[in-house]
């Protein structure tokens, strides 16, 4: 009789452990989108933002993701330093980071813009979550000089890092009035194109991170 209680007590245990392990793998994937206003949907519904419309092209590719939206219209990638530790929760997976746009409109020293970039991936880097870069460039109008220490900023960031880069996160968008709605920022078809555009790569990243897991 004891040892029926003991083999009962064991299988339980073991259901047990088998539903922990079904319930760990069924947790989605946890991309956290952290940027500016590019990424916090600036004059766009909530169902228009980009990391809304990113979730749902995801996961109408098959994949088991959440998308949060931690993008602050106006920020620099000084505030995204000072934010970035209580902006992504631990459980993150994957950080897609797009900042500098506004550090660049106001014509902030390119060194001071990679020097938060840099601190940004070291701190990401520490807590194991893997990042893909998404850069920006300079508008031709800064001039020759302020443009290629700028737009040198990401690749040079993503070769130290070892992450991929998606090059230009306006890919498309940028110069289009058709898809934006101020000259700057997106509209929801200028959303639905930066979707389009960056899901291969941030796909990519995803499998990465299930590889290396």
């Amino acid at each position: 009789m004891a040892f029926k209680h003991t083999l009962a007590a064991a299988f339980i245990l073991f259901l047990g452990i088998c539903g922990a392990i079904s319930s760990a793998r069924a947790e989605p994937f946890k991309i956290v989108g952290f940027g500016d206003s590019l990424m916090a949907g600036f004059g766009l519904r909530p169902d228009e933002g980009f990391t809304q419309k990113l979730e749902a092209a995801l996961r109408a590719k098959g994949h088991d993701v959440t998308v949060a939206n931690a993008g602050v219209s106006g920020d620099t990638s000084s505030g995204g330093l000072s934010r970035l530790d209580w902006s992504v929760p631990d459980g993150t997976q994957l950080v897609i980071l797009e900042l500098g746009a506004n550090d660049m409109l106001r014509g902030v020293s390119p060194d001071i813009t990679r020097k938060n970039l840099d601190a940004m991936l070291a701190k990401l880097k520490q807590r194991k979550i893997a990042v893909l870069l998404a850069g920006m460039r300079a508008a031709p109008n800064l001039g020759a000089d302020y443009q290629n220490g700028f737009d040198a900023i990401f690749p040079k960031l993503a070769e130290k890092y070892g992450v991929p880069l998606y090059p230009f996160f306006l890919d498309g968008v940028a110069g289009e009035s058709a898809l934006q709605l101020d000259g700057l920022h997106p509209n929801a078809r200028g959303v639905d194109l930066m979707v389009e555009r960056i899901l291969p790569a941030v796909e990519k990243a995803i499998t990465a991170v299930q590889d290396n897991s």
